[in-house]
């Protein structure tokens, strides 16, 4: 098959989370309002199917942001795409109103998120992993407005190529470790959480030990509270105790689409203050209702005269070794850094992520990628990456763009608006190029 005669679109989406799922729902509602001048578009997943943290649907744990946060309501309150409309479809609407709740669990946010993409299910690929990016061959390298794809199938076979003339980037985060700490049987990350819990044995589970001082930490140490009564259940927290996350509505402002204006076009200082200010909206803090019921059991463990519920304050993982039936664990301990051992069952990492790095899979295109002087990249309001001028095509990035963006570049909070700007900017880009393309044909010329 020559080049030519691959697959081309308007718009490829790599990694189809809900970002993506956003941005393909915003090129829906395009072309059911512009009959005739549709966008095509393409999601290509590696999962086998939809999945959005799938291993911490914990039983009760909700969501930390309003349902209205969706996936269109605050760049289209009147799309059938949003979370009243799934409620509607699902018959629980007036139930949902009856709890009186904000905040729904993660488990019925899931399910919203999974009726949403079975209405777009035609453009998305799963079991599709992009592993290469670079021009096609008969493209003049001067006036690349096209890009290659290569995809491999689930067994890694690249089983097929396709041409965009965008690409959509949103991968996810990768998940973070304590340094010189892997994974195995043993000790897992909290994006694998459930999974190695249900494969476990509860019973063989006697001494387990959750690290981290967020929101994922705690929940997972409550639910391994309740889950497993016969057990010891530490948390190795690197803080004097979880700290409460403010959702006060002045700092919630924080995720307002205009906060990434004043993120995007504000001084190196104004940026600064942002995370000095801020970081305590999202980053290692933990809902107050989920203190207070850790709290609640600690307080009432001691009531009975039982210890089943520690917590191992200002403590860090230093080192861990596989032994014939445990994990040893090598704590450095209070402000003195007293090492300490403990043998556990099972350790969970509960350490965060690490943000979306696109540089592998871009491959040589990232030449023609501007960076910043810390050698991140350039990234326009638009979140597309600036190039150079032989590099017509689009990169977007959804995600990775807290150095130019703000807080809420990785988050749920601004999804629609974000998912909505970008299909705006491919839509322009297109409008463009078709301009162009007329204007060169009256005078006998070709562009591509």
């Amino acid at each position: 098959m020559s080049d030519r005669e691959h697959e081309t679109y308007d718009v490829v989406g790599i990694g189809f989370g809900p970002s993506n799922l956003s941005l393909a729902i915003a090129l829906e509602e395009y072309r059911a309002n512009n009959p005739g001048n549709e966008v095509s578009a393409l999601f290509l997943e590696r999962q086998s199917a939809f999945g959005w943290h799938r291993n911490m649907l914990l039983p009760s744990a909700t969501m930390q942001i309003s349902f209205l946060k969706d996936l269109v309501t605050f760049r289209n309150p009147t799309s059938n795409f949003s979370f009243i409309a799934y409620l509607h479809a699902s018959g629980r609407l007036t139930q949902f109103v009856n709890n009186q709740d904000f905040f729904p669990t993660r488990q019925e946010f899931h399910q919203y998120l999974e009726w949403a993409q079975a209405r777009v299910a035609d453009r998305i690929a799963y079991g599709s992993e992009v592993v290469s990016i670079g021009l096609p061959a008969d493209v003049d390298p001067e006036r690349a407005d096209r890009l290659r794809l290569e995809v491999a199938d689930a067994t890694g076979r690249i089983g097929r190529v396709v041409e965009a003339r965008n690409v959509v980037i949103s991968t996810g985060l990768v998940p973070s470790m304590p340094v010189g700490t892997e994974r195995d049987d043993r000790v897992w990350h909290s994006s694998e959480f459930l999974e190695k819990f249900r494969r476990a044995n509860p019973a063989e589970l006697r001494r387990v030990a959750v690290v981290g001082a967020g929101q994922s930490a705690a929940e997972i140490t409550r639910f391994l509270y309740d889950e497993l009564p016969h057990a010891q259940v530490y948390a190795v927290i690197p803080s004097y105790g979880y700290s409460v996350a403010d959702d006060t509505p002045f700092a919630n402002q924080i995720f307002d689409p205009a906060a990434v204006d004043d993120y995007y076009f504000g001084t190196d200082q104004t940026r600064e203050a942002f995370w000095r200010y801020h970081r305590n909206t999202n980053y290692s803090v933990v809902d107050d209702e989920v203190i207070r019921d850790l709290y609640r059991r600690s307080y009432d463990d001691e009531v009975r005269g039982i210890r089943r519920l520690e917590f191992l304050n200002l403590t860090r993982v230093s080192g861990v070794k596989s032994l014939s039936a445990e994990t040893r664990v090598s704590l450095q301990v209070g402000p003195d850094e007293e090492v300490r051992e403990l043998d556990f069952d099972a350790l969970v990492c509960a350490t965060g992520y690490s943000t979306m790095e696109p540089t592998r899979l871009l491959g040589d295109l990232d030449r023609h990628c501007m960076r910043d002087d810390a050698g991140r990249y350039r990234v326009e309001r638009d979140y597309r990456i600036v190039t150079g001028p032989e590099l017509r095509c689009g990169i977007y990035l959804q995600g990775g763009t807290e150095h130019t963006h703000g807080l809420t570049s990785s988050l749920l909070s601004n999804i629609a608006v974000r998912s909505g700007e970008i299909a705006d900017s491919i839509v322009a880009g297109r409008a463009g190029r078709d301009a162009e393309r007329d204007v060169f044909a009256e005078i006998g010329g070709d562009v591509r």
